[in-house]
């Protein structure tokens, strides 16, 4: 009976955990409506709503099981169908040069995230994950190299937070330098896969210039989740010979499976729908629409872990680090986007 008390208490705090990240993604569309909030639109709206939330009102435990969901599965859901969005001849055209050029964004921020870490007496633990987040992809990154380098839990949530925080402030200035800047829709959308730290930060930043952006900055930004199987490897190679210790129980990294979704969705977009399975254009904005929705309510989750606090009190050294790294890495992907490999 207390089993089932148990259970049914969980699953109860999910459905209502998700329906809160729903409410605050209801509200940023709300919000997205009024002049000054409509440049950056629902997702960067709803986020900022949340990181708000938390400072005021601390993270919402009840709710977690639910928010947690939505940060995590509604994410890599709404990424899979922003795959319909994205010709797959642009893939063959350009998917290589685009791999080339997220490896070039890892190596570069890394190697001045901790070469800066070094310089600011940082530290370097941190350091290192922000190097890592920043460079592959935020806090999926964090969390797969974390056990690798036998980071501190205190450390990984501190990072994770900042991650946040950061992507966050950069895919609004993106965004608001996008009607500024002298470049195309789809330049721009492979600069902010090429820079931006989350796939929701690429999502949030690219969104505003169209859907071909938009599947363009996944496509750049998924290339840089794929090389965090070899960059996890490549780590667990320097730990060992580092400390010359047995870390075959680290060894295990998970392939982002959301990346094949996406390529399979990517790949039904491009030669089924339309051409064998006659779809209306009301359909298509329905899926348009519920995917933004999706990924709106995903921003949620990802706002309530930044803890401003916490940022404050441990981190600033690091912090200062991977915001030159950031800078940095945006002047030179910006430069970078334009070239053809």
């Amino acid at each position: 009976m207390n089993t089932l008390s148990k259970g049914s208490d969980y699953w109860k705090r999910l459905l209502l955990g998700i329906g809160f990240t729903f409410i605050f993604a209801l509200l940023g569309y709300s919000l997205s409506l009024i002049p000054g909030f409509n440049r950056v639109g629902p997702l960067a709206s709803a986020i900022l709503l949340a990181i708000a939330y938390r400072q005021v009102f601390g993270y919402p435990e009840f709710f977690r099981n639910g928010i947690e969901f939505s940060s995590k599965y509604l994410l890599r859901f709404a990424i899979i169908l922003y795959g319909l969005k994205l010709n797959m001849d642009v893939i063959f055209q350009d998917g290589i040069g685009l791999l080339i050029k997220g490896a070039i964004t890892i190596v570069f921020v890394i190697l001045v995230t901790m070469y800066l870490a070094k310089l600011f007496k940082a530290n370097s633990q941190i350091a290192l994950l922000l190097g890592v987040g920043t460079g592959v992809c935020g806090a999926a990154a964090i969390a797969a190299v974390a056990p690798i380098v036998k980071a501190k839990d205190d450390d990984t949530a501190i990072s994770v937070g900042i991650i946040a925080l950061v992507g966050t402030f950069f895919s609004i200035i993106y965004a608001l330098l996008l009607p500024l800047l002298p470049i195309s829709d789809v330049q721009y959308g492979v600069w902010s896969g090429l820079s931006l730290h989350e796939l929701a930060h690429v999502a949030l930043a690219a969104e505003p210039a169209g859907e071909e952006a938009l599947a363009m900055a996944l496509l750049a930004k998924l290339g840089r989740v794929f090389l965090l199987v070899p960059l996890c490897f490549i780590l667990i190679f320097w730990v060992k010979n580092r400390k010359s210790t047995d870390e075959s129980d680290q060894t295990k990294v998970k392939f982002p499976m959301y990346l094949l979704g996406f390529i399979v969705m990517s790949l039904f977009g491009s030669y089924v729908l339309g051409s064998m399975i006659p779809v209306t254009k009301g359909v298509m904005d329905m899926i348009s629409f519920a995917t933004t929705f999706i990924l709106t309510s995903a921003m949620v989750g990802l706002g309530l872990n930044v803890s401003l606090k916490d940022v404050k009190n441990k981190a600033l050294r690091p912090l200062m680090a991977m915001l030159i790294a950031s800078i940095l890495v945006s002047v030179l992907m910006y430069w970078v986007a334009g070239i053809s490999f």
